[in-house]
Formats: structure tokens, C-alpha cells, sequence
């Protein structure tokens, strides 16, 4: 699509944790940096732990200290996020999956070249796409009919749709879950609380802090599981993936929007 409604597509790996992953932090930035990715910020934040079942005491949750190193392109257009048990390869300026999904396999071949990694555990795709109604337009012409919520006599706000869907996946996990969110509401272009594009710059024709109706249809797909650190089949997995988005975006979309984004 030569204007594509993807604003943030992010792909991700959880791997079996490194609690030293800051011991081999120096080495996988200096080969990503070498690969295009000069710029490193470590960042520090709260997290909440909530302790797992089976645990003889009862134990409340705890706030901790996490870290994580952003590893990205000196235009800023796409980077890396490293934390002791992920990689996630995101960008702001997304073309295709030919050149989205092995951006990650770049990462995390780094990371498994430090550290030597045992498995894979979650592998996931997740984009959001702007509903951008033109001029004259509404965002009902762009989105499917089953997504237009309810007709009121007042003033809609926001609104939000959610579907979970089991998904044949193949190759190396035949069981994955989609998860296809969409959001209409009345304000800024933003971000869901948990998909912020850190260490990146929004693409100028994004980046709307006006007031405006509007729509973000976010789709997410992942499998989980004991999956090998075998990039080619991880690639397969990954085109998988892609191939089910696609087919939901579609079933997501109207004949109309998709004319408006060709």
C-alpha cells in the first residue's frame, strides 16, 4: 500500500531469562551498532511481580526495579528493546514484512550469539493501524460492519471492540491466538498504554495532537511454547503470523478503506 495505515508495528521473542544479560549487553550492542543501530539509552523502570501459584507463604505483589537497553537508528525511525528475557525489534515508519521480520531474527540471532539462548518461549506480531477519515468521510466507511458499535442520540466519546480468536499456525507451533482490538474515538492519535514506541520519532503525517474522529484497529498475533533458536524456521513462523494479520486486517477493513490506503 503506497499509504499504508500502519503507524507502530512492533515483532517480539521472549526467550529463556538471562538474569546476567547485562554482562553481554556491551557485545550485542557493539554488533547492532555496527548493523545499523547506533544510538543506545539504558532505561530504567518500576515493574509489578505478582508471585506464582504454589508457593508455601502467601506472598503480595511487589514493585521492582527492571531494566531494559534501546538500541536504535540514529534517524530513529526503528529500533531495538532488550530486557533479560526479550528482544522486540519496532518501528514508527513501517514498509513490509519483507523488511520487517527479519529485523527481528537480526536481534535476536545477536542476542543468541552472546549469550547462547536454550529456546524461544513467545514469538508475536503486533501493528496499529490509523483510521484516518478523510475529509467529508466517517470512520464506519473504513471499518467493517460488525465493528460500528451502537447507534445512540448522544455524543460517542470512544467505543471499543475486542475478538480472540485460536489460529492454525505452523510450523514450528500449530496453536496461536489472535487478538484484534478497534478503537474509535474522538482526540489525539495515541497508543494503547502497553505499545509505547520508545527512543522513536512518529512519521510527520502521524503525528496529529489535534482533536479528531478517528480510529486504531490493533492486531496482535503470537504463539507460545518450547520453540528452538533455528532462525529459518522461526522466519516460516513469522511469515505464518504475518499471513493470519493480513487475512484479518482484511476481514477487519472495508473494500473503501482499503481503495483509500492503495
Amino acid at each position: 500500500m503506497s499509504n499504508a495505515p500502519v503507524y507502530y508495528a512492533l515483532a517480539q521473542a521472549h526467550f529463556n531469562p538471562v538474569a546476567a544479560m547485562a554482562k553481554y549487553v556491551d557485545q550485542i550492542q557493539d554488533r547492532l551498532r555496527r548493523e545499523g543501530y547506533p544510538l543506545f539509552e539504558p532505561q530504567q523502570f518500576m515493574q509489578l511481580v505478582v508471585p506464582g501459584p504454589g508457593q508455601a507463604q502467601p506472598q503480595e505483589p511487589q514493585i521492582q526495579k527492571a531494566v531494559s537497553w534501546l538500541m536504535t537508528r540514529s534517524d530513529r525511525k526503528a529500533g531495538f528493546i532488550l530486557a533479560p528475557s526479550t528482544i522486540t525489534y519496532h518501528t514508527t515508519h513501517y514498509q513490509t514484512h519483507n523488511e520487517f521480520i527479519p529485523e527481528l531474527l537480526r536481534g535476536l540471532a545477536a542476542v543468541h550469539e552472546a549469550v547462547s539462548l536454550d529456546h524461544v518461549s513467545r514469538l508475536g506480531i503486533r501493528y496499529l493501524d490509523a483510521v484516518l477519515p478523510r475529509a467529508g468521510e466517517t470512520t464506519e466507511q473504513y471499518l467493517a460492519d460488525g465493528l460500528h458499535g451502537i447507534d445512540f442520540d448522544a455524543p460517542r466519546l470512544r467505543a471499543m471492540t475486542e475478538s480472540v480468536f485460536a489460529t492454525d499456525t505452523g510450523p514450528l507451533v500449530p496453536k496461536g491466538t489472535l487478538v484484534v482490538k478497534v478503537y474509535r474515538m474522538t482526540g489525539p492519535l495515541g497508543f494503547p498504554a502497553d505499545m509505547l514506541p520508545a527512543g522513536l520519532a512518529i512519521a510527520p503525517k502521524f503525528e496529529i495532537k489535534d482533536a479528531r474522529k478517528h480510529g486504531v484497529i490493533d492486531t496482535d498475533h503470537y504463539v507460545e511454547g518450547r520453540i528452538p533458536v533455528e532462525m529459518d524456521k522461526l522466519n516460516e513462523q513469522l511469515l505464518s503470523l504475518h499471513s493470519t494479520i493480513k487475512s484479518a486486517f482484511g476481514a477487519t477493513t472495508t473494500d473503501h478503506a482499503r481503495s483509500a490506503w492503495a
